[in-house]
């Protein structure tokens, strides 16, 4: 068993917990990389460059500096969609997280802490899109890679249901990617189901093939 305890966020963890979102979303860029170079246009449209390149020059070198070209492209975009969603958060909802999420009706934001360090975190907002039922959303679930596996992110999850049953919620909710591959075994376990799916539509989602996944927790099915 990890020695751990979750307790409400703190101004002086900003630091730490900005740090461990950011470090937690773009390692995802790893899986979203894979993912591109295995979808059938982007590699089927790279082949089709190497044996251009190859016919034109008649030399291997040429075709390997476009191959090499192509798939550094291609790893840049992984890189650019994660790091620019980090921007974002931490100039939107984690610029200010006492205002955005403690002090706001329905919301909270916790930290897990192992020996007087932060090693993960989640939060809660009311959320926008419940279709007249009332639903929170689970956002910010990080934890520190050297304190996986060790049951917080479970824990964290909890935290945020019984939040929400005793606000007397009627589902939990969230989003998340598809190169977020354990995150979504980790809902599924707890049991989340996921409802819908919206895959990106401007270049740099389209190239990546990037999907949005939508999960739901019932309260009322689940106690």
């Amino acid at each position: 068993m990890s020695n751990y305890h979750i307790r409400l966020y703190e101004d002086s963890d900003y630091k730490v917990v900005s740090e461990l979102f950011a470090r937690g979303m773009n390692e995802h860029s790893h899986e979203a990389f894979r993912h591109a170079i295995s979808v059938p246009r982007n590699w089927l449209f790279m082949l089709v460059m190497f044996l251009v390149s190859f016919w034109i020059t008649g030399s291997v070198i040429m075709p390997l500096l476009v191959l090499i070209t192509e798939l550094s492209f291609l790893w840049i975009c992984s890189r650019y969609i994660y790091s620019s969603y980090v921007d974002q958060c931490l100039s939107d909802d984690m610029l200010d997280i006492q205002k955005y999420y403690l002090q706001r009706d329905g919301g909270c934001f916790w930290v897990a802490e192992s020996g007087g360090i932060v090693v993960g975190t989640v939060a809660t907002v009311p959320s926008s899109n419940s279709l007249g039922e009332k639903h929170t959303e689970l956002k910010r679930l990080s934890v520190a890679e050297s304190h996986r596996g060790k049951g917080i992110a479970k824990a964290l999850c909890r935290t945020v249901i019984d939040f929400a049953r005793q606000r007397g919620c009627e589902a939990v909710v969230l989003e998340t990617s598809s190169a977020q591959i354990d995150a979504q075994k980790l809902y599924e376990k707890i049991g989340f189901f996921q409802t819908h799916m919206i895959r990106l539509t401007f270049f740099t989602g389209r190239l990546l093939d990037f999907i949005v996944l939508f999960y739901r927790y019932n309260i009322s099915t689940n106690r």
